[in-house]
């Protein structure tokens, strides 16, 4: 009985952190795309949106999300600088639904394909939650074609996250979802309003699959790399702090060279609250991205 007790908190947990993030970021984007429409790669079809003008950056949302939901508040602002390149991964928003199997590695690959058919060379790119994971995994995959990487809540390994949160989706329903903002989300720009279930289930079974990029393989990563993470945002922040080491950091700075990737940790942030903090991730992009 105590553990069905946990199990349905946990799920009224999570329900209500995507719920009140759609809601936040529902408000309403008022910078329109100088150019969208749809990319073909890997046999899909990937929706993106691109804002302003100036040194390309690739922006990748997290799971269930959209354009606007996750990068609503942050596109006016890093448009008026920057070439924004706002992408929706297979199954989310615009980008059709696909029966083709979701992993990291495939939806990387995404990334610098339409990067590709854009004519764009390299770019910054940050993602966030999912993204994030997709975002380390485009950084070993396509080292040639990445310039600084920013990393939001998350991490390149299953085991990145604390085990309450890797059980989070273990028993979750498509139902769960209904009469939701993110189903609302998903029913004003889907292609096939009908492939609703068959995505929420494809994406609860990605979310069961184990990953790890590879200690060995993020240690290699050249770039310079920004973390941003909620101090309660559900990530193992002792396998951060080793993340953070791999990446050159954790050193002390007064008696050896300031690491050129960076580790920032907001305090009072929970995973959901964190990407509602503005001002704050637009500071740390700023100042990083410069």
């Amino acid at each position: 009985m105590k553990n069905l007790l946990k199990t349905n908190s946990l799920k009224s947990i999570l329900l209500i952190a995507i719920i009140i993030a759609a809601a936040f970021q529902s408000n309403g984007q008022e910078t329109k795309p100088s150019a969208s429409g749809y990319a073909p790669v890997n046999g899909i079809k990937v929706y993106y949106e691109v804002y302003g003008e100036g040194k390309p950056l690739v922006l990748l949302h997290g799971a269930f999300y959209t354009i606007e939901m996750n990068w609503a508040q942050l596109i006016p602002e890093l448009s008026k600088t920057r070439k924004v390149i706002a992408i929706e991964m297979q199954g989310h928003g615009h980008t059709p639904f696909s029966d083709r199997a979701l992993s990291i590695t495939t939806l990387a690959s995404d990334v610098e394909k339409l990067m590709d058919y854009l004519k764009i060379d390299s770019a910054d790119v940050a993602g966030y939650s999912m993204g994030g994971s997709v975002a380390y995994q485009f950084a070993v995959q396509s080292p040639k074609r990445l310039r600084k990487l920013v990393i939001i809540s998350s991490t390149y390994k299953s085991n990145g996250w604390l085990p309450i949160v890797n059980g989070g989706f273990k028993n979750f329903k498509p139902e769960f979802f209904d009469n939701t903002p993110i189903k609302d989300a998903y029913d004003a720009v889907a292609p096939d309003k009908t492939k609703w279930r068959k995505f929420l289930t494809q994406m609860f079974a990605f979310a069961q699959v184990p990953f790890n990029v590879g200690d060995s393989r993020i240690a290699k990563i050249t770039a310079p790399v920004l973390i941003i993470s909620g101090d309660n945002d559900g990530l193992d922040k002792i396998e951060l702090a080793k993340t953070y080491q791999l990446l050159g950091g954790g050193v002390a700075a007064d008696l050896a060279p300031m690491p050129k990737s960076h580790l920032a940790i907001v305090p009072s942030q929970g995973h959901v609250t964190l990407m509602m903090q503005t001002k704050t991730i637009l500071g740390y992009l700023n100042d990083f991205l410069k």
